[in-house]
């Protein structure tokens, strides 16, 4: 009786181990879900390393080059440690109502992913990036990069740089393939899953996607409005529009103000950049800009107006000022 009490507590450990599924796995999974999970998790990668490396941001600069791509590899290992391995699914894929089925497995309902598909896929995932990023790190370890090229040494770099560019070419050639049979048959986005095989299915047998169409349409309708005004405004002369407004909120008050010390200070200031004029032109009105600014602005708009008081410019011309001789005698 106690063996039998035993055996049952057994049995309903493993299956409250193994995720809950009531979905069937021939069930297809559209190809854009399962590329999305792949996005969520790496953006969940960078979002660890970032928070990661924000711990050591009072350090001194470059403090984790040396073992980033050792860090790296086992923050990976870490979040697999309590995402994939302890539930067969990724955070991207818990996400979207997914996680892995083990297509090894000859039962036509789910099967979840064995300890050595697990790991499997952990190595497959974060051994090749360790390794790319380590490639030159481990040739100079081993006094294989400059230097040295005479003799069996210079025979045994070559030989090994081409073995590693030839095997990183296989590498990227077959996910390139693989990639292909996965746009034709919908399965295993990526070369690891194909090769320890793990196929993403659903967790659920009906999955119900809420679209917020009002989210949508107020989307849709900010993105029309603004490009509206992406072709509208530079059909507006803002210079002449603004010169309008100051004049009609700023010409009363300068007619009966100080007429006579404005008229000076419009001397003082360039009417474009607002400092003392540099070769001082006029457009036609009382108002003075730089040379250069005048110029570049007539260049770069045919009808040109005074900023100022909105007058048409003419072309530019030198002022020219009377200067009057005081005897103080």
């Amino acid at each position: 009786m106690a063996g039998l009490e035993n055996g049952d507590n057994q049995e309903r450990t493993a299956g409250s181990s193994a995720p809950e599924t009531d979905a069937e796995p021939q069930t297809p999974v559209l190809r854009i879900t399962q590329l999305d999970a792949l996005e969520l998790d790496s953006a969940l990668e960078q979002l660890v390393w970032s928070q990661f490396s924000q711990c050591f941001q009072k350090c001194r600069p470059g403090l984790l080059t040396p073992l980033e791509p050792e860090l790296r590899a086992l923050l990976h290992l870490l979040v697999w440690r309590f995402t994939l391995y302890s539930s067969s699914t990724t955070v991207g894929q818990s996400l979207l109502s997914l996680h892995y089925h083990s297509t090894l497995s000859s039962s036509p309902r789910y099967s979840p992913l064995s300890s050595r598909q697990k790991l499997g896929l952990a190595l497959f995932t974060a051994g090749p990036r360790w390794l790319q990023d380590r490639s030159h790190s481990l040739l100079l370890g081993l006094g294989l990069t400059s230097g040295g090229t005479g003799g069996d040494s210079g025979f045994l770099q070559r030989g090994l740089r081409t073995c590693l560019a030839l095997v990183s070419s296989i590498a990227q050639l077959a996910g390139l393939l693989n990639f292909l049979v996965f746009l034709r048959k919908g399965r295993h986005p990526v070369l690891a899953e194909r090769i320890t095989g793990a196929q993403a299915v659903f967790s659920k047998a009906s999955v119900h996607r809420d679209i917020d169409y009002q989210y949508m349409n107020r989307e849709l309708m900010w993105h029309g409005f603004a490009e509206f005004l992406i072709f509208l405004l530079p059909l507006i002369n803002t210079g002449k529009l603004k010169a309008k407004v100051s004049s009609l909120v700023f010409g009363g008050q300068r007619a009966t103000g100080e007429g006579g010390k404005e008229e000076q200070g419009l001397w003082k200031e360039c009417g474009l950049c607002g400092e003392w004029p540099t070769m001082p032109h006029t457009v036609g009105c009382r108002h003075v800009f730089c040379y250069y600014c005048i110029k570049s602005h007539s260049i770069a708009d045919a009808c040109l107006t005074c900023p100022k008081c909105g007058a048409d410019a003419g072309q530019p011309e030198p002022v020219r000022m009377e200067e009057e001789v005081i005897d103080r005698r």
